[in-house]
């Protein structure tokens, strides 16, 4: 393997019971990547794992060559930003504050902005349309605002990989294909790798390059996101069944439950696209 991020062999659980068993994959840089899978398969766990917040049982993580372990939390913290799931902080911060939290690793001893600083900052608010808001408390920003935020102190952060933890998961639509195509935005302009924990599979086909698909069992799939989110594997691995249709090159999928209108229908329209 060779990438920005290697992971090799990788094991972890909580209890006995393992979430993750034996992983292996490899991150190219400049990538975006979905990690995809049903709730309790991992993906919050790994994302833990990756930015040194959780220590591997079994195996190995490699960030830029070097084993995760080998690396202090502030020099990690110059290598990987996370954005966690939207939140809004005890205190009230403006924008500008919490955005210039990202330049923290770069500090000196006294903690003091340097020009530098204060330019990353300005051209993180800028690239997330943040600026207009950058005196206003965190506080009085809807969902999508604050999410861009977060976002805007990770790229302030200056770090090669970018982790979000299911960054439109309190989003509405519009608000969740604008986060993504920031991110795809930050990927092409910046050259940023990018690993997103999703729910949403539609998402993950139109936006990312590779996917990681976790199951339940521990078992996985890694490759390319329309090699790896078939019909077949969403519904062995997420247990439902799914219409897929396609929108010019991409399929798109629609869980099927018991009592939703028209299924016989759908599951018919459905296998006659594959």
């Amino acid at each position: 393997m060779s990438g920005i991020i290697e992971v090799e062999n990788l094991s972890f659980g909580y209890t006995q019971a393992k979430i993750l068993k034996d992983l292996s994959f490899a991150v190219t840089a400049g990538t975006f990547i979905a990690i995809a899978g049903p709730n309790g398969a991992g993906k919050t766990t790994l994302l833990n794992l990756l930015c040194g917040l959780l220590s591997p049982e079994t195996g190995s993580i490699q960030i830029d060559g070097t084993g995760i372990e080998s690396y202090s939390s502030r020099k990690l913290a110059q290598k990987v930003a996370i954005v966690r799931q939207e939140f809004v902080p005890v205190f009230d911060f403006t924008v500008e504050e919490m955005v210039a939290m990202g330049r923290t690793p770069y500090l000196g001893t006294f903690g003091f902005e340097s020009k530098a600083d204060k330019k990353i900052v300005a051209e993180a608010l800028d690239m997330t349309d943040t600026t207009e808001f950058a005196q206003r408390p965190l506080g009085e920003l809807s969902g999508g605002e604050r999410q861009r935020v977060f976002i805007a102190r990770a790229l302030a952060q200056d770090t090669a990989i970018l982790l979000l933890d299911e960054p439109t998961s309190f989003l509405d639509l519009k608000h969740q294909v604008g986060i993504y195509d920031l991110l795809k935005v930050t990927q092409i302009e910046k050259g940023k790798t990018i690993i997103v924990v999703t729910h949403d599979i539609n998402l993950a086909v139109q936006y990312c390059d590779k996917t990681l698909l976790l199951g339940a069992d521990g078992n996985y799939e890694y490759g390319y996101a329309k090699d790896i989110l078939s019909q077949e594997q969403i519904e062995r691995v997420f247990d439902v069944k799914t219409f897929v249709g396609k929108v010019g090159q991409e399929n798109y999928f629609l869980p099927l439950g018991k009592y939703s209108k028209d299924t016989e229908t759908a599951a018919g329209s459905s296998n006659n696209n594959q």
